[in-house]
């Protein structure tokens, strides 16, 4: 009995913070208009949960974020890896500056990641959102990730 009442503790901790986890998960919704986007940005946030020094470090060395800033906006309650991710894979393509894009999306994101492309000239279906979708697929190379 002694030995079962580790792995007791361990299952009752497990049923009390797995349902949590999984209300986190399904909350978050990108509305990027590109389900395989949404994917994408959905996986991103549990990726840089367990691993948010790579995160900051593909941030950094391939969307030219200032490391600290990603650091930064990780500490920040109403972004997650997704979208710091979303904005800064914007930015680069629209040519403008991470911050630029993060302005834009609190200042109003009611329409999702979707109107803040639109505002941006970069509807899904674009050639800019396909550039888009292949940023997310050399990042999960490089990550050694599979697709989701």
């Amino acid at each position: 009995m002694k030995r079962a009442l580790p792995i007791l503790i361990l299952l009752a901790c497990l049923a009390i913070v797995a349902p949590a986890r999984a209300q986190d998960v399904a909350a978050y919704a990108p509305a990027s208009g590109d389900a395989a986007v949404d994917r994408h940005l959905t996986d991103i946030n549990d990726y840089a949960a367990r691993y948010p020094a790579a995160f900051a470090d593909e941030m950094s060395r391939y969307y030219a974020v200032p490391r600290a800033y990603v650091e930064a906006m990780q500490q920040q309650p109403d972004w997650t890896a997704g979208d710091i991710f979303m904005a800064c894979a914007l930015a680069q393509i629209v040519g403008q500056p991470c911050r630029a894009i993060v302005r834009e999306w609190s200042r109003d994101h009611e329409g999702g990641w979707k109107a803040v492309a639109g505002r941006l000239q970069t509807e899904p279906g674009s050639p800019q959102y396909r550039r888009l979708r292949s940023a997310l697929e050399s990042t999960y190379r490089r990550w050694g990730r599979p697709q989701p």
